[in-house]
């Protein structure tokens, strides 16, 4: 799976424009945006903002107003202010090496950082590198499970890239509502996430199926019985 996965995202990864740096702060920043937020809405803001605060001392030193007029138009303005605590941590403190102790930090956005900006080998799992790897192995898993999955996938010194290829085929191929066939990155057992999302279909398909059936046949008492007092009601006493 791994080589043919990192060949897949060498030739159709997405270029965001986080992905071309290394700097720890524009990549907590990309990723505190992405929370709740598209991608494609995110480029702009992420732009403007770090133009606006460079670095974290710059963050920490905004006043709030001047920090959620950055904001303004991302909405859930709290990650602003979580991200400005980060930021005022790492301008007196510098990074910890334990990133899930900074401010509004948990453990997925840690692993992110850690990996993308620090080539720490973990994994960062996000809900499309779940439900790749959930899929592709046909069966659910604990957080802990998954993490335990996850690390044993990773290829040495290329974590980053597997991780960021695992959240591409999860975003555009592997998706929550269909598998899109023709843009397959793994042969084999990955075609599971194909099965998986036409089982579900169909099993939804059959619940509708049977819930119509059994709305008619009750449906059908319903009238029977109504017919029924309408006789003894014509006949009378």
């Amino acid at each position: 799976m791994r080589d043919e996965l990192l060949a897949w995202y060498a030739r159709a990864g997405r270029d965001l424009p986080w992905r071309r740096t290394r700097d720890p702060w524009a990549i907590l920043v990309s990723e505190v945006m992405l929370q709740q937020t598209q991608v494609a809405r995110v480029i702009p803001f992420w732009r403007s903002f770090l133009e606006r605060f460079p670095d974290p001392a710059a963050c920490a030193e905004a006043s709030t107003a001047e920090l959620l007029a950055a904001w303004s138009g991302l909405g859930y303005n709290r990650r602003a202010l979580r991200l400005r605590e980060a930021a005022r941590h790492v301008a007196a403190h510098g990074w910890p090496d334990d990133l899930a102790t900074l401010p509004g930090v948990g453990p997925y956005t840690a692993a992110a950082v850690a990996s993308f900006a620090f080539g720490r080998d973990v994994a960062a799992i996000d809900t499309n590198v779940r439900r790749v790897l959930e899929r592709y192995d046909g069966e659910r898993r604990t957080p802990r499970a998954l993490e335990r999955r996850a690390a044993e996938l990773l290829p040495p010194g290329r974590a980053a890239e597997f991780n960021h290829a695992l959240m591409d085929l999860g975003a555009t191929v592997c998706t929550a509502r269909r598998w899109r066939g023709g843009r397959r990155a793994a042969r084999g057992r990955s075609g599971r996430c194909a099965r998986t999302g036409r089982a579900r279909a169909a099993a939804r398909a059959r619940r509708r199926v049977a819930a119509r059936a059994s709305g008619s046949r009750s449906a059908g008492r319903r009238r029977s019985a109504a017919g029924a007092r309408c006789r003894r009601s014509r006949r009378g006493p």
